[in-house]
């Protein structure tokens, strides 16, 4: 493997790091105000530093999860004990990260998809939030990757 290949593959998680990072933003925003995640992502790219970030990756999660959002509520409502109204943007905004990776990105391991989007939720979320959507992402997944298994 060059050089080149290994800092690529180094790179890669850190950037989809960022790229998670700046959807969860962009969820809060849609979520609170429901714009379009044109123009959430436009707004993004003209105030942030992307070129440590997955681009792509970021758009195809904003613009992914705000097309399937009403996929990807309908997935996690059976999981709730309480309205989408009363969480927190940043849980709702958590919880539709995680349901569309776990759907729609079979390549992200199912594993990796919670440990990321909780570790969102810390960084973002409220002083327990981060444990609530830890166990419903966790019950999605069992429902939809049951093939995985718990370690990948």
């Amino acid at each position: 493997m060059s050089d080149h290949q290994a800092r690529e593959r180094d790179f890669k998680p850190a950037a989809r790091r960022r790229a998670r990072r700046f959807v969860l933003q962009g969820l809060y925003e849609h979520v609170l105000t429901g714009h379009s995640a044109v123009d959430i992502e436009a707004r993004c790219r003209a105030t942030n530093d992307l070129r440590r970030t997955d681009a792509d990756y970021m758009h195809e999660l904003l613009s992914g999860v705000v097309r399937e959002r009403v996929v990807l509520e309908t997935d996690v409502e059976p999981l709730l004990d309480r309205p989408w109204s009363q969480l927190t943007p940043v849980e709702h905004a958590a919880l539709l990260i995680g349901c569309y990776e776990l759907r729609f990105r079979l390549d992200v391991p199912r594993e990796v998809v919670i440990s990321e989007v909780v570790d969102l939720t810390v960084y973002f979320g409220t002083s327990d939030g981060h444990r609530y959507v830890n166990a419903i992402l966790d019950r999605l997944a069992r429902q939809l990757r049951p093939h995985e298994g718990r370690n990948g």
